[in-house]
């Protein structure tokens, strides 16, 4: 069972936890009177993956914390510090939007690729993250996949975030993953749609020139009154928080939602290509 966790970037601020917890492991680990040979026999892992992780280079997997706390006999002490590293395991950029979405009050969201990050099943990930050039190794697979779904929290919280979702056609009727996982991820659609606190349209292909042709568009806003947003279509990609930016995201943003199909015509045509199946 010589799976291996997840690497550490060196330059992200988390890197630090993680070499303490690295540290109290190796610590615990001596305590007991282990060497790493027949520690890593022990708890079923190989020893270069039991020496990253004690040096902390690699964050250490949920499975393996609770394996070295039976083995240490450490009572929960280790099983503890999962907490510690559940954020960790995810990618710097991923917290950061992670942690705006747990903030937000509203978020307008347009896809005009794929299926948007927080609608898609865990099976439609995968699907679409290995059919990317270059293959992403098993481990950073996990790894995306595993940040992607922790996101999801966004639709359970309470009070409840507004919700704008506006997908075009086309990302509806690409069979990523073959027909069942396609057929899964109309489902979820469907059932996200349902939501008291989620608006989902769809942009129908038939439709005339609209502004979002120049390609993806988020606006997340907070309590405050603040508010942050980024367009691959305007100021270069890049995040912008200037009222003036915004202003112009949110009239391009109001612009596709008029055009798109209602939230009821929408649903009937996601219950379309499903019975097409």
């Amino acid at each position: 069972m010589d799976e291996p966790g997840w690497d550490v970037d060196p330059e992200d601020e988390i890197a630090s936890a993680v070499e303490i917890v690295g540290d109290q492991l190796k610590f615990l680990r001596e305590a007991a009177g282990l060497r790493v040979p027949e520690f890593a026999e022990a708890v079923g892992y190989g020893e270069d993956l039991v020496r990253k992780i004690e040096r902390g280079a690699r964050i250490p997997r949920p499975e393996y914390l609770d394996k070295v706390d039976e083995v240490l006999g450490a009572g929960g002490a280790v099983r503890h510090m999962k907490s510690r590293m559940a954020r960790a395991r995810y990618p710097k950029k991923v917290r950061e939007l992670a942690d705006m979405e747990a903030r937000c009050v509203e978020m307008c969201l347009y896809s005009n690729h794929n299926v948007h990050g927080l609608l898609q099943t865990e099976g439609h990930m995968r699907a679409l993250f290995a059919g990317w050039l270059p293959a992403y190794s098993t481990n950073d697979l996990e790894r995306v996949v595993a940040a992607r779904l922790a996101r999801r929290t966004v639709f359970d919280r309470d009070p409840a975030p507004a919700l704008s979702f506006i997908q075009e056609e086309a990302t509806l009727v690409r069979r990523v993953g073959g027909t069942m996982v396609w057929r899964q991820q109309l489902e979820r659609l469907l059932a996200i749609g349902q939501l008291h606190n989620v608006a989902l349209q769809v942009m129908p292909t038939a439709s005339e020139e609209h502004p979002g042709t120049g390609g993806l568009i988020e606006v997340l806003k907070f309590p405050d009154g603040t508010a942050i947003g980024r367009s691959d279509g305007a100021f270069n990609g890049r995040p912008v928080s200037d009222p003036k930016q915004l202003r112009i995201l949110e009239l391009r943003y109001g612009m596709i939602r008029a055009q798109a199909l209602s939230p009821r015509e929408s649903r009937a045509l996601v219950e379309r290509l499903l019975g097409e199946t």
